[in-house]
């Protein structure tokens, strides 16, 4: 494995740095406090292709493989958690899937405006009784022949507010859930097809989560994602894909509180020195600096099973289980650096803390990781 960044690489680094820290930076605290999705930011990132990361070039797409992927999330979630949660999700769950399993009218159809980000993705499997039991789905969809009609609620969905698309997972048969789930492009706009009120929630909070309502919602048989009977094969792979962008977003946080922390020990002074000079101090940044690179390369391994082809389910669910723990970690340090003041929304680190502790639950919880990964273990051949 070559562990120097190409010039490719440092050059997308360079680049979605600079722009998170002009169009991001300014107002990341303000759009956290307000809940506020910054649109006119949405607006400056479609040309440069962030919504059309994984996609081909023939669909409008940017076509970059798995690790610049990684670097654009991390680096956009280092400024701005909650925006980093709305292109990941947009791109990996959101978008991605279409790609993979859909029928080549599908792919022509839908995914130019995503790629263009004239339409958010969303991804929608949880419901009140369906969230890391990804067969427990209710919401229900019944064909006529011509056309589905689907009923039922999903909660906590990333990018709900904003969505111009949805896919949405289904059972078909009250008896067979596991069996007949199947997964639907539902667009904005289809008549039954609704949004709830804006999730109030402990971070992310620039990101728009909402429930999204389907009530008697018609969608032409050819939104079908798939076959019948895939909705589990669809979920699972989108998932595994899903990961690596929530492990990326977790190493944005991590690293962003981590840079936030070395700046802060150089300048606040105790005992007539700065607060970089004292050994515990200098053994929390030791420690948040090592986590951080081993994430990272955890990540990136990741991403090259992904990009060769090969089975990475284990290898998706390390990344995102060690990332998200280490951004737990790395935040909670951060706080205790700053003191006081880390406490305080003044200052970024509290955002941080905020922020990390969901991606230790969302796209399967660290529970599940651990299921994932242990039965990768137990099935290895000896």
């Amino acid at each position: 494995m070559n562990f120097n960044p190409c010039m490719k690489h440092n050059l997308v680094r360079k680049s979605v740095r600079e722009f998170a820290e002009a169009e991001l930076g300014p107002i990341a605290h303000d759009i956290d406090r307000d809940c506020r999705f910054p649109v006119e930011v949405i607006e400056k990132m479609r040309p440069l292709n962030f919504f059309g990361l994984q996609i081909p070039q023939e669909y409008g797409g940017a076509g970059t493989d798995s690790i610049t992927y990684a670097i654009t999330i991390e680096e956009i979630s280092r400024v701005s958690a909650a925006i980093g949660l709305c292109v990941t999700v947009h791109n990996s769950v959101g978008t991605y899937p279409i790609y993979q399993f859909g029928t080549e009218s599908q792919k022509k159809n839908f995914l130019p405006p995503l790629c263009a980000g004239e339409r958010i993705g969303a991804f929608c499997l949880t419901e009140a009784n369906a969230g890391s039991d990804a067969g427990g789905v209710e919401t229900y969809a019944v064909s006529d022949g011509h056309q589905y009609i689907i009923n039922g609620t999903k909660i906590f969905v990333t990018n709900g507010g904003v969505c111009g698309s949805a896919l949405i997972f289904a059972k078909t048969d009250a008896k067979q859930a596991h069996k007949d789930t199947a997964v639907f492009i539902v667009e904005k706009g289809t008549p039954g097809f609704s949004v709830g009120e804006i999730e109030d929630l402990c971070g992310m909070r620039a990101n728009p989560v909402s429930s999204l309502f389907f009530e008697d919602c018609v969608v032409p048989q050819e939104n079908l994602l798939g076959r019948i009977g895939d909705g589990l094969k669809i979920g699972l792979a989108t998932l595994d894909t899903g990961r690596i962008g929530i492990a990326a977003q977790a190493l944005g946080i991590a690293q962003g509180a981590f840079d936030a922390s070395v700046k802060y020990s150089k300048e606040r002074q105790q005992f007539k020195k700065n607060i970089s000079s004292f050994q515990t101090i200098q053994n929390y940044l030791a420690d948040m600096a090592t986590e951080i690179d081993a994430a990272r390369l955890l990540l990136y391994r990741a991403c090259a099973y992904r990009d060769e082809k090969k089975s990475f389910s284990a290898e998706a669910a390390m990344a995102k289980l060690y990332c998200s723990a280490i951004a737990v970690r790395v935040t909670n340090l951060a706080v205790q650096i700053h003191g006081g003041y880390g406490y305080s929304k003044e200052y970024d680190v509290e955002r941080y803390f905020r922020d990390a502790k969901v991606t230790e639950i969302y796209e399967g919880t660290s529970e599940v990781q651990r299921m994932v990964i242990s039965r990768a273990v137990l099935n290895k051949p000896t």
